[in-house]
């Protein structure tokens, strides 16, 4: 076990922080002082410098329920005993909310449980979505596999650590643990609506990447390529209300411009998309249809728990 704690210039006492837990406990903390380079610029050092079989990321502001880890090192543990790997294990999240009384937690139930598998076994529903907080990745996988380098200073580029290794897991399993506890609700988080409007540019940068990433290397007929499309759906459907919320017709050019670039790049794609429920209420004409999409989001909001 090693633990990377990564200083990615800080301004305030986290430097000093870091390296007191590594004089604490140094068989297990390593510190890392580096230059601003944002989310991906954190990552990709830690990416870099990890020599341990797998990789889980904890972004500064959650944390992990300890009774759950214990039980996730256990199992990887007993893997390593028999001489065995998994490409990518599975486990619940938790959006703990600022003000909520209820904390939604995020579990797979259609998921095979107590045993391998493989993507044909995966079965996932609307607000099932493996997110970076539910991933723990063979270090393999990220880093000899896929070669995975995240732009620097670019917000949601989590969604692409999650998409591109994609194509390179074959043996997961799912650990019904509720492990990662993810903070939202922060007024200056990313991931808040307004200051995803004012960052658009960077969703969509991620989002074409994505796009571009998925046309040249998945087979849209294998069942990841059927599940990565439902990954990528997603993301399109986010970018899409948050220009449609936005009003302005900049916003709305920007979302046009984005499913031109889909359907560019991959028609048959697109055709897809275009068709299933979140394409069509993307698409709902006018300014009716805009607040009627708009409505159906808000609703998703308080069914899902996300920000």
């Amino acid at each position: 076990m090693e633990i990377l704690l990564i200083d990615d210039g800080s301004k305030d006492s986290t430097p000093q922080m870091i390296d007191q837990f590594a004089k604490q406990y140094p068989d297990l903390i390593i510190p890392i002082h580096q230059k601003n380079a944002g989310h991906g610029g954190a990552l990709n050092t830690g990416f870099d410098h990890a020599s341990g079989d797998y990789i889980k990321v904890v972004d500064s502001d959650d944390w992990v329920d300890l009774t759950a880890y214990h039980k996730i090192v256990d199992f990887l543990k007993g893997l390593k005993a028999k001489k065995q790997t998994v490409d990518l294990l599975i486990s619940n999240y938790v959006y703990d909310k600022v003000g909520a009384k209820h904390k939604k937690v995020i579990h797979f139930p259609h998921l095979p449980k107590k045993k391998f598998f493989g993507w044909d076994d995966v079965k996932l529903y609307l607000g099932q979505y493996l997110m970076m907080h539910s991933l723990i990745y063979r270090r393999e996988v990220i880093t000899q596999r896929a070669h995975l380098r995240l732009p620097e200073h670019v917000s949601y580029d989590d969604n692409l650590y999650v998409f591109e290794p994609l194509q390179f897991v074959r043996k997961m399993y799912y650990l019904d643990v509720d492990f990662y506890h993810y903070f939202i609700g922060r007024e200056d988080q990313s991931v808040n609506e307004s200051v995803m409007l004012k960052k658009i540019d960077q969703q969509l940068l991620i989002n074409k990447r994505m796009i571009k990433f998925y046309s040249e290397h998945i087979d849209s007929e294998t069942s990841l390529g059927k599940y990565m499309k439902f990954y990528l759906e997603i993301i399109t459907a986010i970018s899409s209300i948050i220009l449609i919320r936005g009003e302005q017709a900049e916003y709305l050019d920007k979302k046009d411009e984005l499913w031109n670039y889909l359907k560019i790049k991959s028609p048959k794609v697109y055709k897809s998309l275009r068709k299933r429920p979140l394409g069509l209420c993307m698409h709902l004409p006018g300014k009716v249809g805009r607040k009627a999409a708009s409505g159906l989001y808000g609703i998703a909001r308080l069914i899902y728990g996300f920000n």
